[in-house]
């Protein structure tokens, strides 16, 4: 090949790598890349890499203290925590947490949500006073609602009218619980609003325009228009909460500070206390491992149920 016929091929390779490079540059995939990565990064940081790390841990018998002496013992720590009867126990309670906690929730944040959606004079001001509590310390909020759930306060007396026991809630056995789930609502419905707020103020007026023509009611509009329009915001919320229920940790914490981690007798025992009990006061990383393995696998399970009986009812 002649020298010139040389040149010509190099110069259209490079005209071809050059309209490559644009059209890569232009595409909306690359775009989306360049905004996903750094998400992806720290997301790979904080997650894949820990998680891994577990994975690898739950099959050893390791110790926090002496990690460099740990030894692979196969699935030991997963059998053991499956004859804990502690573990069932933290597990029937998170679940108990999260089936009565996020409904209600879940609920009471799309109320909100269509209140505050009205054209009401201070509804900015309701808005950041019904938001407040989720970006309040948890710990704060916990001790404040301790002060008011006493033997003797007005809460426990009116709750007494209504067939409640007139108790100190988060030190008695049978109320503890349930102290803890009126703690976890208080402070998501704040979250659920104002996402069920962004989703509401999403759906195009044309769509109950149309129903008002066709004669219906506000009923049928909630329930045929807005309901519909809300399915994805309401997997959205359903998840995070159901995930953010079952990670309920500070507010336990803040009613044992003067007992053991879930304390009244273990009555507010929840999975991540049993991983915090084993794995890190007594140092069982090992142990502890496995159970954070389980508890995973545990949400992807509930997770992907949810997902089915949100896209059954759609």
């Amino acid at each position: 090949m002649s020298k010139h016929g040389s040149n010509n091929a190099e110069a259209r390779g490079a005209k071809i790598r050059q309209s490559w490079f644009r059209s890569l540059a232009d595409s909306d995939m690359t775009l989306g890349w360049m905004f996903s990565l750094p998400f992806l990064i720290l997301w790979a940081w904080w997650f894949l890499y820990p998680f891994i790390q577990s994975f690898v841990r739950s099959f050893q018998d390791a110790n926090f203290a002496n990690l460099d002496q740990a030894k692979f013992i196969g699935l030991e720590n997963y059998i053991a925590i499956l004859q804990d009867k502690e573990f069932f126990r933290a597990v029937l309670h998170s679940l108990q947490i999260v089936v009565l906690s996020v409904p209600i929730q879940t609920l009471l944040g799309l109320l909100l949500a269509l209140v505050v959606n009205q054209n009401l004079k201070g509804k900015g001001m309701f808005r950041t006073v019904f938001f407040l509590p989720y970006i309040t310390s948890q710990i704060a909020i916990t001790t404040v609602f301790m002060m008011l759930f006493k033997k003797g306060t007005f809460l426990t007396d009116f709750f007494g009218m209504l067939g409640f026991g007139n108790v100190t809630w988060f030190a008695d056995t049978n109320y503890a619980l349930l102290f803890v789930c009126i703690l976890f609502i208080f402070q998501q419905a704040g979250f659920t609003m104002i996402v069920y707020l962004s989703g509401l103020q999403e759906i195009p007026k044309d769509l109950y325009e149309a129903g008002e023509i066709d004669g219906a009611s506000k009923w049928h509009k909630f329930r045929y228009i807005t309901v519909p329009s809300l399915r994805p915001i309401t997997f959205f919320i359903v998840s995070v909460s159901t995930i953010t229920g079952f990670q309920i940790y500070d507010q336990i914490a803040a009613i044992s500070r003067y007992g053991a981690l879930g304390s009244p007798a273990g009555a507010t025992s929840t999975v991540v206390t049993y991983f915090y009990q084993h794995g890190i006061r007594y140092m069982n990383i090992g142990y502890g491992s496995a159970a954070v393995v389980l508890f995973f696998f545990i949400i992807m399970f509930i997770t992907f149920l949810q997902k089915k009986l949100l896209d059954e009812k759609g």
